[in-house]
């Protein structure tokens, strides 16, 4: 951890210091009920408001309306960006390992390695694999034959990339991703699998990010593409021959089934599914654990603002999940209503 004072943080942030001294500094960085002394927070999220009003941190990053006595306040325009970047400031990422190749590394003469990278121990790259520079690949990894990775990756131990793969530059890979295994594909011959070559590839875009343990099979024929800058959490699966646009995020444990197209900006949320041969449109938000069954327009197509965030299995728009959701607060009533007048039309029969 590196200690900062509040006017070098604010000259960082490009932030408005108010309520606290400039020389006062920070050296932590916690959560508003954990802070104390020492510790820099923040305010994202106005429901917490009650949380920074009790908070024993040294000071707070928060946006511009907010107020709060007696507690060093750095005002700014997007308190959850300015955040991450005084993390950086104060405990800045471990130091970069140095350019070379770890004796331990199995590099073929045939694979292209460009200035500055670094290879770790027991990683292997294959016949024609180029690795751009400065990029890092850590210990054991593989790098299939006649895959190629840009400048500026960042590739975790444990990651595995198959034979002619194409990455872009300042991609990040954590620890147990595969990207380039087969898709999922076979044939029924009356008594058993036959296996469907799957001879496609995988194109990663610049600027992606793949968390631990993320899937991404290659396509049947074609290509399995991740547009630039799209974010994926752990545990997620993109299938054979999906295309993504840029900018997606998708959180943990979501599956994408092959063939399926999601537009820009498309977010998902954790546990949430697209079926196969469909397509998503751009800047819509699927909350999680829904399911998308079938083709969904999105701002490209014009779609309304009501729109714009699907819920629930099969996956509907909120509005009208909203609409259900009060008619089943109401059925205990509905049922009691109908009772009764059910007993009321038996008493009729009866005085006949």
């Amino acid at each position: 951890m590196a200690e900062i004072t509040l006017a070098a943080l604010a000259e960082a942030l490009e932030a408005t210091l108010v309520n606290g001294s400039p020389d006062t500094t920070v050296a932590r960085l916690a959560a508003l009920d954990e802070a104390g002394p020492g510790d820099l927070t923040f305010l994202a999220n106005k429901s917490y408001a009650a949380a920074l009003a009790a908070t024993k941190a040294t000071a707070a990053v928060v946006s511009m309306d907010t107020e709060q006595d007696g507690l060093a306040l750095l005002k700014v325009k997007n308190p959850d960006l300015a955040f991450a970047k005084a993390s950086l400031l104060i405990s800045p990422p471990p130091a970069r390992p140095s350019p070379g190749i770890h004796p331990s590394a199995v590099v073929s003469a045939n694979a292209t390695i460009g200035k500055d990278v670094h290879i770790g121990a027991c990683a292997v790259v294959e016949d024609g694999a180029t690795i751009g520079d400065r990029t890092i690949l850590m210990p054991q990894t593989y790098v299939g034959n006649g895959t190629t990775l840009g400048q500026d990756c960042l590739v975790y131990p444990g990651v595995k990339i198959y034979h002619q793969v194409t990455i872009g530059n300042r991609c990040i890979f954590h620890a147990g991703t595969v990207v380039g295994s087969d898709g999922f594909g076979y044939a029924w011959t009356g008594q058993n699998y036959f296996k469907v070559p799957q001879v496609g590839t995988v194109v990663i875009e610049d600027d992606v990010e793949l968390g631990a343990n993320v899937c991404v099979d290659r396509a049947r024929f074609g290509e399995t593409r991740i547009g630039a800058g799209t974010k994926l959490d752990n545990l997620v699966q993109i299938a054979h021959n999906v295309k993504l646009g840029p900018l997606c995020a998708f959180a943990a444990q979501v599956g994408i089934a092959g063939s399926a197209k999601i537009g820009a900006g498309v977010q998902m949320g954790g546990q949430s599914a697209v079926v196969g041969h469909v397509t998503v449109g751009s800047g819509l938000t699927i909350v999680g654990q829904s399911a998308v069954s079938k083709s969904i327009p999105g701002r490209e197509a014009g779609a309304k603002e009501d729109r714009l965030i699907w819920v629930d299995s099969p996956a509907k728009p909120m509005r009208e999940q909203l609409e259900e959701w009060r008619h089943i607060k109401h059925l205990g009533r509905m049922r009691a209503t109908i009772k009764e007048l059910e007993n009321k039309v038996k008493k009729l029969e009866e005085e006949k």
